[in-house]
């Protein structure tokens, strides 16, 4: 029997390799390839700011002139700020834990600002900025971290799915929801709904992530798979998750898989806004790399510097998403030192807000964690309730609960 091709190359690559025996220089450009950004990167806007050319995804930003990118970076801005505040704040004792953003700011941004009303984001634990864009409020988000909610949003009002903490799990519960957007005949047309799903590059190496990618691929389902590669996996790198680019995964399951650059915003916002057309028009799934990088720790209870090395971090630093953005506004005249002056001063006040409402954010009420289990208590639940703070009334100043 002949041995099996374990990848398809790319046009140029030379033959594939063979199972069990793929050659050294494959190895090499597979392994290279999913640590640098790659000749099949898209990307619009350089890290020195300047604007790149793409004849397949210009169109689908069109309509950003200077204004419109003012907004885009303004919303980076903002997003950081909240963040390095939260961060603070659970050194401080405030939270429990935080998830880190920085670095990810052009990825979360310029995707959610690709949604439409009717379209679902389901995220996973780090995607602030994805439920910035969706019109949430970060105080709600740190009601988790805080451990006082458990996601207190209306998530059908602003499309955005509560936090999912166990890795990967959340692509199960998109896939299930854009099957239902497609039984409900809610696809085929400009003004269809379409959902995202976000996901690191460690749950690629989840069962729950190859079962939605199945379960899509089989059902058509108008899902933007989107694959925020920063790359680690709390420790793990990159190349210990996969031989190929990850957005090549895509090719086994038979839909399209396209790799960004994720410190790109306009990059993120053309190619996930081409990625849910697709799906609107009943062509989808599809899978996004984001090329981006954490730029701190996993969560707060992590340290980096035990596994990774000062340089990579040096080396990302230069490809920052919100100085490309700078960059460009100021060489082309479209914002002026006021304007970078004003958007900082708006961060501040932002985060002294969020500071100010953590810090005096009120107990919730023991029987709170009963809350909003069911849409309707059953008497099985009732019971627990009962239970619970009868239990609770039998320790000295019980009253004070």
């Amino acid at each position: 029997m002949p041995s099996e091709h374990w990848t398809h190359p790319e046009p140029g690559d030379g033959p594939a390799a063979v199972a069990a025996q793929p050659s050294p220089e494959q190895v090499i450009a597979g392994l290279r390839a999913t640590s640098e950004g790659g000749a099949e990167l898209t990307q619009l806007l350089t890290p020195e700011g300047e604007r790149v050319s793409s004849p397949q995804f210009d169109r689908y930003v069109d309509d950003i002139d200077a204004e419109a990118l003012k907004g885009l970076y303004r919303d980076m801005v903002l997003v950081r700020r909240a963040d390095r505040e939260a961060n603070a704040m659970q050194r401080q004792g405030q939270l429990g834990i935080w998830v880190p953003l920085l670095g990810q700011e052009a990825a979360q941004i310029g995707s959610g600002r690709a949604l439409r009303k009717g379209d679902m984001a389901f995220p996973s634990y780090r995607e602030h900025g994805v439920a910035y864009a969706r019109g949430v409020d970060l105080k709600e988000v740190l009601g988790i971290f805080r451990c006082t909610d458990h996601s207190g949003w209306d998530y059908k009002a602003h499309g955005f799915h509560p936090y999912t903490i166990v890795i990967g799990n959340q692509v199960l519960n998109a896939a299930g929801y854009a099957m239902g957007q497609k039984f409900e005949g809610k696809v085929g047309d400009d003004d269809s709904e379409a959902t995202i799903c976000y996901f690191g590059d460690g749950a690629t190496s989840q069962g729950d992530v190859h079962e939605g990618f199945v379960w899509a691929a089989v059902y058509d389902a108008p899902l933007v798979f989107f694959c925020q590669n920063n790359q680690w996996a709390i420790s793990e790198p990159t190349e210990r998750q996969s031989r190929l680019p990850l957005y090549q995964r895509a090719r086994g399951y038979g839909f399209p898989g396209i790799r960004v650059d994720g410190n790109d915003v306009l990059a993120c916002l053309a190619v996930s806004r081409w990625a849910l057309e697709e799906c609107r028009h009943g062509n989808g799934p599809v899978l996004i790399e984001a090329f981006t990088y954490r730029m701190d720790a996993h969560t707060t209870t992590d340290d980096p510097t035990r596994y990774r090395l000062s340089d990579e971090l040096e080396e990302w630093k230069l490809k920052d998403p919100i100085e490309r953005v700078r960059a460009y506004l100021a060489r082309g005249g479209g914002a002026d030192q006021a304007f970078f002056d004003q958007v900082q001063a708006d961060s501040d006040a932002f985060a002294a807000e969020l500071r100010e409402y953590c810090f005096n954010m009120p107990e919730p009420p023991p029987e709170r964690i009963f809350s909003n289990v069911y849409a309707e208590s059953t008497p099985l639940l009732d019971a627990q309730r009962e239970e619970f703070l009868s239990y609770l009334d039998g320790f000295v100043g019980a009253g004070e609960h």
